[in-house]
């Protein structure tokens, strides 16, 4: 059974102004500031996993030739244009589609492209013992990520029991929303809850059986979708709803879905905060990325690598970044307030 790869792309980033705009999100972007963007990343972990040939990109039309030009090797047919976003059930869908037409009998890997892991290494363990067990059984299986802070921005999973004679699988009980701080708390504390990365194993038959079963719509949708001309005018009417509220929560009611623990220090990324401790930091608590001089300067984040030279001083607990001649300084603690602010 061949292993797919299916990379989610067609986020705007808007949390992350002005370093990613709409024009130009945050997946294309070296953020990390160690010469590869987000997306090169997430290709680059899946090394030894799955040949360049098997991966896939569901992305905006408009990000299109930047794909192909920060993944040149991947084939061009293999990445999918979306005329309009209309969440993860469609983008997956479509592709989860595609690839039966070619390899029907496929294994697929479903992850978003602005994430971060520390550990390429364990979570390419952790993924092809997933794959292992989607080979031999028509189940989902969900990657969950161990807790280490009671996170109010994550949703959650809860786990039922592990089976014990596949290793470090467990069953799915539920899908929790994102939780207040006192509810997360105590999922931290139960120890039996995993932090929801948006990662997906199955293979297509699950999959694509799943869609027919619990969105039939959005099933019927997709056979239609035959030419471009059939994308152009299916998939913008296309129900706009998340592949979890569409398949993970009501399979899971029925006990088919599935998690692997996981520690291989993953982040979503999807704020200042999260870059801010992913980055490596001075004695002062700062992260910076760019020719960046502070002074007197504490617990800040700082990217402008663009810049010539930044030099800060005094500055405690901020946001500072510039890009394309604009520039943001803010209180990190006003973080939530960022895309109102770019709309200004």
């Amino acid at each position: 059974m061949k292993t797919q790869v299916v990379i989610m792309a067609g986020g705007i980033g808007s949390r992350f102004w002005p370093l990613s705009t709409p024009e130009y999100p945050k997946q294309f972007i070296d953020i990390l500031g160690c010469g590869r963007t987000l997306i090169q990343l997430t290709v680059d972990r899946f090394k030894g996993v799955c040949p360049m040939e098997n991966f896939w990109v569901v992305t905006n039309a408009a990000y299109v030739d930047i794909v192909r030009k920060q993944l040149p090797d991947m084939p061009a047919s293999h990445i999918l244009a979306e005329p309009a976003a209309r969440n993860t059930a469609p983008c997956i869908a479509w592709a989860c589609w595609r690839i039966k037409e070619e390899e029907p009998e496929s294994n697929v890997v479903v992850t978003p492209a602005d994430a971060v892991v520390m550990n390429p290494e364990e979570f390419r363990r952790v993924i092809n013992n997933a794959l292992a067990f989607t080979s031999k059984h028509d189940v989902i299986v969900t990657i969950g990520i161990k807790p280490s802070r009671p996170e109010t921005g994550y949703g959650y999973i809860k786990c039922g029991h592990k089976l014990s004679d596949d290793g470090e699988i467990e069953s799915v009980e539920a899908f929790k929303e994102k939780p207040d701080h006192i509810t997360a708390e105590k999922y931290l504390a139960d120890g039996g809850y995993l932090w929801n990365a948006g990662i997906f194993v199955w293979n297509i038959g699950t999959i694509t059986h799943a869609i027919e079963t619990y969105k039939p719509n959005l099933a019927s949708d997709m056979e239609r979708m035959k030419t471009d001309a059939d994308v152009q005018s299916v998939f913008p009417n296309c129900e706009k709803i998340s592949i979890d509220y569409a398949v993970m929560e009501p399979a899971a009611a029925e006990g088919k879905v599935y998690t692997h623990p996981a520690d291989f220090g993953w982040s979503d990324l999807g704020n200042w905060a999260s870059l801010h401790d992913k980055l490596s930091h001075d004695t002062d608590g700062n992260g910076a990325v760019g020719n960046i001089h502070l002074y007197e300067c504490n617990n800040c984040v700082v990217h402008a690598e663009d810049a010539k030279k930044v030099v800060l001083q005094g500055l405690d607990s901020y946001i500072v970044s510039e890009k394309g001649g604009s520039i943001l300084v803010c209180r990190r603690s006003e973080e939530q307030r960022i895309k109102e602010f770019s709309q200004n």
